[in-house]
C-alpha cells in the first residue's frame, strides 16, 4: 500500500498491486487494473520510488522472518507455489541459480550426470 494525495490536497492509500499505467498529461493519473483512474499530485517518478519502497519493505520483512535457504519451501507454499514450480520456471528461464526440493540453492547441473535423462516434466538443456 502506498500513500498518494488527490489533487484536492487528501491523502488516500492505494494497492499498489493493482496499478496498471502511471501516466503523465500534465497530471498524474493511475489507471487501476479494473479500470478505475485516479488523479494525484505525486509525479510517476514518485509513484514509482514509492511502489518500489514498498515491495523493498515488504521482501525485507519477508526476508527477516526467514530461517535461510531452508525455510524456502515454507514460503514458497504461503505464496501458493512449490518448490519444484520454482525450480522449472528458473530452467524455462534459464537462471543461473536452480533450486532444490529442500529449498537449498545449487549450481546448475550440481549432482547430475551428463548423459542423464532430464527430471520427468522437465526438457531441454540446464544451463
Amino acid at each position: 500500500m502506498i500513500e498518494v494525495t488527490r489533487l484536492n490536497g487528501n491523502p488516500m492509500i492505494v494497492n499498489s498491486e493493482l496499478i496498471k499505467l502511471a501516466e503523465a498529461s500534465p497530471d498524474t493519473m493511475l489507471t487501476l487494473i479494473h479500470g478505475e483512474k485516479l488523479i494525484v499530485r505525486e509525479s510517476c517518478a514518485e509513484i514509482l520510488e514509492k511502489v518500489i519502497a514498498y515491495r523493498v519493505r515488504l521482501l525485507a520483512s519477508v526476508a527477516a522472518q526467514s530461517a535461510g535457504p531452508a525455510d524456502l519451501p515454507r514460503l514458497l507454499a504461503l505464496a501458493g507455489h512449490t518448490a519444484e514450480a520454482t525450480t522449472r520456471a528458473a530452467i524455462s528461464r534459464g537462471g543461473p541459480t536452480l533450486l532444490s526440493t529442500d529449498g537449498k540453492a545449487a549450481k546448475s547441473g550440481e549432482g547430475r550426470k551428463p548423459d542423464a535423462e532430464p527430471a520427468p516434466g522437465l526438457s531441454g538443456e540446464l544451463r
